[in-house]
């Protein structure tokens, strides 16, 4: 008994030690000049900061010197509210408060050329919402500079999350040292290799997933916010940019969508679901087997909209600074690491597809194949130089 209580008491004092860790100061300039240096701003173009009270506030004062050294008309920060709300807010004030916000943000930004999303803040802020309104017009371009606090970071299963200080040292790493141009070059023979061929994901867990892209837009994340660059967008998200560099993303034709999707154990309406399989037809899920936990994925789904049974997107990470460790491996920066494939299911929308609704699922993995046509992209989730 003494020995357990000595056992808990160690671990205990390993796990306090572990997050009372500090987080590495950053270098806050060098980040500034990064995100300038992406946006590529051009005299007198209009740049705005959104940011969420309390996070990466340091970095704002250099984002700010840094655009009014480059000739930028600098249009200041707006803060969004912090969440969760006090409870003793009615939801139709919210709801009404909100919405009117949106609404005059479209109509003060309306001239706006760029701005700057900081962590933590979200699209239902409504200055968030109307920035993004105005890019489906053809006007302007945002930078979106996510972190730990925006659920960037995920977890394998029965792996914990490495500490703050070690998430900030490979994000820092990540956006200051990734060569993004060398990047995106590999991510544009890989789009011509997909407007070619048939694209086919398999994994020894039983993955078998094939799909065509046709036409459809493709999103290139090689960390360009240039104007030049954004005035040839054809979706949203190719007026917003994220830093650091590394995934492409598509949303395929839905009806070429067919086969398997074989899932780690994974987390469903807050639940653990072991042997998950989806298995696809003309981009809908047509049935769903699991070995333990199948009514937790049959609740997620039956509370959203019928299109969270609608294929959404393909995304497959190019950038080798932000690939899953061998050591404690976790998935850095929503799955753009080398190597790291996404098949979503929901709202299609902002990548030029059919499919709409509130519902979006993001579901990693890190042990696929990829293959377009007969040419082997990614094995066992490591990616092959072409």
């Amino acid at each position: 008994m003494y020995i357990l209580i000595i056992f808990l008491y160690l671990w205990l004092s390993c796990i306090e030690s572990i997050t009372a860790q500090p987080r590495l100061p950053l270098d806050w300039s060098a980040i500034a000049n990064r995100i300038a240096q992406s946006l590529a701003l051009e005299p007198n173009e209009k740049v705005l900061i959104v940011s969420y009270p309390g996070r990466f506030e340091d970095l704002i004062p250099h984002l700010r010197y840094t655009f009014i050294g480059v000739g930028a008309i600098d249009l200041g920060v707006i803060d969004v509210l912090r969440k969760p709300y006090p409870n003793n807010w009615p939801d139709k004030m919210v709801k009404r408060a909100i919405k009117n916000s949106r609404v005059s943000y479209r109509t003060m930004l309306r001239d706006f050329d760029a701005a700057v999303i900081l962590p933590g803040t979200t699209p239902t802020a409504p200055v968030y919402a109307a920035t993004q309104d105005l890019l489906r017009t053809g006007r302007g371009r945002t930078i979106h500079f996510h972190w730990l606090e925006n659920g960037s970071t995920l977890p394998l299963p029965g792996q914990p999350l490495p500490p703050p200080h070690a998430i900030d040292s490979t994000y820092q790493w990540a956006l200051l040292k990734s060569d993004c141009a060398a990047i995106g070059l590999i991510q544009r023979r890989f789009e011509t290799a997909m407007r070619k061929s048939e694209v086919r994901v398999t994994s020894s867990l039983g993955t078998d997933l094939r799909f065509e892209i046709g036409k459809r837009p493709v999103n290139l994340q090689d960390g360009d916010a240039s104007v030049e660059r954004t005035n040839k967008a054809e979706i949203l998200v190719d007026r917003e940019i994220e830093l650091p560099c590394g995934a492409i993303r598509v949303s395929p034709e839905e009806d070429t969508v067919q086969g398997t999707i074989a899932f780690p154990t994974s987390q469903w309406n807050g639940r653990p679901v072991k042997g998950l399989k989806f298995f696809v037809e003309n981009g809908r899920i047509i049935d769903i087997t699991a070995t333990s936990g199948i009514k937790s994925v049959e609740a997620e789904l039956a509370e959203a909209p019928k299109t969270s049974r609608r294929f959404r997107e393909f995304a497959l990470g190019f950038n080798p600074e932000l690939s899953v460790p061998e050591l404690s491996p976790w998935i850095p920066y929503y799955g753009y690491g080398a190597g790291v494939v996404r098949l979503s299911f929901g709202n299609s929308s902002e990548l030029g597809g059919a499919v709409d609704g509130d519902y979006v699922r993001l579901n990693f993995f890190t042990d696929t194949s990829v293959t377009v046509g007969d040419q082997v992209w990614v094995r066992d989730g490591q990616l092959i130089e072409h």
